[in-house]
């Protein structure tokens, strides 16, 4: 496999990914970005704790889909992350479901 192939499989995967995810957003109700992945969600908590004087943020998200190109499943039924990095949450209205 040369370069080029590579490249194009990863990019008619990123696309696909991009498919499926205009597919599925409107399943969902929250959109989650943490420093390692993006997920939809329809029940999000987030916590946040402290422990030997450091902060960090405990996540826990049901009914969700990962966006991850490399996994084969991407919905889940519960997702714990644990974190020191920020984490933004936020909630779709109706309107930001119109994906071009």
């Amino acid at each position: 496999m040369s370069a080029e192939d590579l490249e194009n499989y990863e990019t008619d995967m990123e696309l696909a990914l991009y498919r499926e995810y205009r597919d599925v957003v409107g399943l969902f109700a929250y959109v989650v970005e943490t420093e390692r992945r993006f997920y939809l969600a329809n029940n999000v908590d987030l916590q946040v704790r402290s422990a030997g004087g450091e902060v960090f943020f405990e996540l826990t998200l049901s009914d969700a889909w990962v966006w991850d190109v490399y996994r084969s499943a991407r919905f889940v039924k519960q997702v714990r992350v644990v974190t020191f990095k920020d984490v933004n949450v936020e909630e779709l209205s109706k309107a930001d479901l119109q994906v071009p």
